[in-house]
């Protein structure tokens, strides 16, 4: 257990790329969970992570990563507007940009998603579009032009069963598209009930069950209503600020979807379990780590491989975790893993050692973890 009663820091808020000054004071007596901190062998690891490769060619911040689903590609998106496809060289720590993705937003590509069969890719910009990327034998080709959001357009993903895609936005609503075939989308729902900005969306791994992070400090969980066509918030999580204080950046499930864990602009870590099989609803926090970073909590991946959990922050670093006796522990700390703030952080689906990660450095580095 800790002595300390009561924390006082500070933070850079980042709010649609603009960084802003604000201080944060919580008392444990506010927490309605008990916050668990517990390291591995009550030490770091410092051989856990080794950098493996670094990847040039993005001009600007490098947003988001998203590896295929037999992992052979790693797609990039950033500030230069512009999609950049990454595989292996000959060799195994060579890394090859093959094909570059442009001329078809004309602000940041925020976000960048997979189908299940890897052979669409979404992309998300702050032009307020998603764009559908379709493979043509080595060639991509751009298929289709999503509109409707009104404002940026912050997340994209695409459901476990292929049938849907998820947006969210700048305008504080989640978009439920309807993939049909010769890659044909239909909006079959819009959702407004998010008084904020929409951060990030994410995809239960078995289910067609959404979860939404927002800027107004919670998360939505959506489902299709049984016998309907419309989708329904199933259950809002943290609307009591019982796990986090602030903006929840993203979440991420284990590869079973009984659990999920999000992270937060106020430098907390939440675990959150499941009481129905089906992931619809009863979801409760299990575990809080507050400080978990220095400074905000942009990224989180929970490991379908190993059940490593990932985390960066605005702080440089990058974090390893385990879920493990009902408690978070930590594993190893990376600092001065980037040199500005780590935007995202993305495990490889096959390879249980390799990490992915990218910065306002305008870098993407290849890790190798060792577990």
């Amino acid at each position: 257990m800790f002595a300390t009663i009561f924390f006082v820091f500070t933070f850079v808020s980042r709010i649609d790329g603009v960084a802003s000054q604000s201080s944060w004071k919580r008392g444990r007596d506010e927490l309605q969970l008990v916050a668990r901190r517990v390291f591995a062998g009550g030490e770091h690891v410092s051989h856990a992570m080794e950098e493996w490769e670094t990847l040039r060619g993005h001009e600007g911040r490098v947003w988001n990563l998203a590896w295929s689903p037999d992992g052979s590609i790693l797609a990039s998106c950033g500030q230069d507007k512009t999609v950049r496809l990454w595989r292996r060289g000959p060799e195994p720590q060579d890394w090859i940009c093959f094909a570059v993705l442009e001329d078809a937003h004309g602000r940041s590509i925020r976000s960048c998603a997979w189908s299940n069969d890897g052979n669409v890719l979404a992309t998300a910009s702050f032009d307020a579009t998603i764009t559908i990327w379709e493979r043509k034998g080595e060639e991509w080709e751009l298929a289709t032009t999503l509109e409707g959001h009104e404002s940026e357009v912050k997340g994209v993903a695409f459901s476990a069963s292929g049938t849907y895609l998820a947006s969210c936005s700048r305008d504080k609503t989640v978009w439920i598209w309807e993939s049909h075939a010769e890659l044909d989308y239909d909006c079959v729902d819009v959702k407004q009930e998010h008084s904020q900005d929409v951060k990030s969306v994410t995809w239960h791994p078995h289910e067609d069950v959404l979860v939404s992070c927002s800027y107004d400090n919670t998360l939505r969980v959506w489902a299709e209503e049984l016998d309907a066509d419309e989708w329904e918030c199933l259950q809002v999580l943290n609307k009591n600020l019982d796990a986090h204080k602030s903006t929840v950046w993203a979440a991420s499930f284990d590869r079973t979807g009984k659990h999920m864990v999000s992270c937060s602009e106020d430098s907390s870590i939440a675990v959150w379990e499941c009481q129905e099989q089906s992931g619809r609803g009863g979801w409760k926090a299990a575990c809080v780590v507050c400080e978990a970073h220095a400074r905000p909590i942009y990224s989180i991946d929970w490991s379908k491989t190993t059940g490593a959990i990932a985390t960066g922050s605005a702080d440089d670093s990058i974090k390893l975790f385990r879920w493990e006796g009902n408690q978070l522990k930590e594993l190893c700390t990376k600092t001065n893993a980037h040199q500005s703030d780590v935007n995202c952080v993305c495990w490889h689906p096959q390879d249980p050692t390799l990490l992915a990660s990218c910065g306002d450095d305008g870098l993407i580095k290849i890790w190798k973890c060792r577990l």
